[in-house]
């Protein structure tokens, strides 16, 4: 019997997976323009902060009667909202003093692939298939392309830069939150999900705000208009509206389809960098690109037995 396809779904679903891909690309834009007016973890913090306030009045009501189920996962939770809330954003914000957007945007949104599946492989004995291989060989083609300049010379003399090591620091604990997601409980809605996720990230970052606080103080960071409407961006868009567009996109299209589209991350962020930050793009970004583009889209073909 063949199943149908509904169209309407699919579009929305597409519709809703670009639209989190776009907003996920500002996150880099953000961390590299606001680089000089405010500390990593201050960053961190505010933005989780607003993103856990402005999901009060749609999930509190939820999270009251559906804490008790959530408080049996606690120990889920943590981790999750250790690597994926807390630690890597702010990795991410950390690299941002140190390296581009546009090689931020490619080495984090691309190794994190490939740390997960090692991962999955190793913790959660998943089997690779013949195009999972090829797909993981050829992304890291892509990112010794990118990291190389296209020079065998500059390869074999490379050496991490520390925003390298930051965003590969940040790709690593984002491949341990993609791990751990699977385990998400079913009798747990999503807006709840998000809500503990978001409001523990939070809490895990406070001590160290405090203590940067204490370090810096508090004229370190420098207020302005630019500064509160960039929070409010990675608050609102790339954490509250990103992760739930995604979600119901994965919900339309099912996830296998849907992370196809986490690929167009760095194409967005590449593209916003030149026009925001006026980085400079080369051949060899977009070459690497490209290949990578093509590396997951490979390992993310789905294979059926007769």
């Amino acid at each position: 019997m063949i199943k149908k396809i509904n169209t309407s779904h699919q579009i929305q679903g597409v519709l809703l997976a670009v639209i989190a891909a776009i907003l996920w690309s500002g996150n880099f834009i953000v961390s590299r323009k606001l680089n000089t007016q405010i500390s990593p973890v201050s960053l961190a913090f505010y933005r989780w902060l607003t993103a856990t306030i402005l999901l009060i009045p749609f999930a509190g009501k939820l999270f009251v009667i559906e804490y008790k189920i959530a408080k049996q996962h606690w120990k889920l939770f943590f981790w999750l909202s250790l690597t994926g809330i807390a630690l890597f954003n702010t990795f991410v914000y950390i690299a941002g003093h140190y390296t581009s957007a546009i090689n931020m945007a490619l080495i984090g949104t691309t190794s994190s692939p490939i740390f997960a599946t090692v991962m999955a492989v190793i913790f959660l004995k998943e089997r690779l298939g013949i195009y999972r291989i090829a797909g993981i060989f050829i992304c890291i083609m892509g990112i010794l392309l990118l990291l190389s300049k296209g020079s065998w010379e500059v390869l074999a003399a490379f050496r991490f830069s520390k925003g390298d090591l930051w965003i590969l620091a940040g790709a690593f604990s984002f491949a341990i939150y993609n791990v751990l997601i699977s385990k998400k409980p079913a009798e747990i809605s999503s807006l709840t999900f998000l809500f503990i996720l978001f409001a523990s990230g939070t809490l895990l970052l406070f001590p160290f705000y405090l203590i940067e606080l204490n370090i810096n103080g508090m004229m370190a960071t420098q207020w302005d208009g630019v500064l509160i409407s960039s929070i409010l961006y990675i608050g609102l868009g790339s954490s509250v509206l990103a992760f739930l567009c995604w979600n119901i996109a994965i919900k339309k299209m099912g996830a296998g389809s849907t992370v196809l589209f986490g690929n167009l991350i760095p194409i967005f962020s590449t593209l916003e960098a030149v026009v925001l930050l006026n980085e400079e793009i080369t051949t060899i970004h977009f070459l690497s690109g490209i290949i990578v583009i093509i590396g997951l889209i490979i390992a993310n073909i789905k294979t059926t037995k007769n």
